[in-house]
């Protein structure tokens, strides 16, 4: 079984996980009231999607 010849050091370890972070939460308007909404979810302020209606609008 292959066993690695030297130790890997704590830096060198932590170089390579970098990119391992938790990216911010993005947002954009919907396109029917302005609210701001996560990509790809549907709008809760008016219950639509890609323009159409999905949910009832709670009020």
């Amino acid at each position: 079984m292959a066993v690695p010849f030297r130790k890997v050091s704590k830096t060198r370890g932590r170089k390579r996980r970098t990119h391992y972070c938790i990216s911010s939460n993005e947002t954009v308007k919907c396109p029917k009231c302005g609210e701001s909404v996560r990509p790809h979810r549907v709008c809760p302020k008016c219950g639509t999607y890609k323009n159409k209606e999905v949910i009832k609008a709670t009020e």
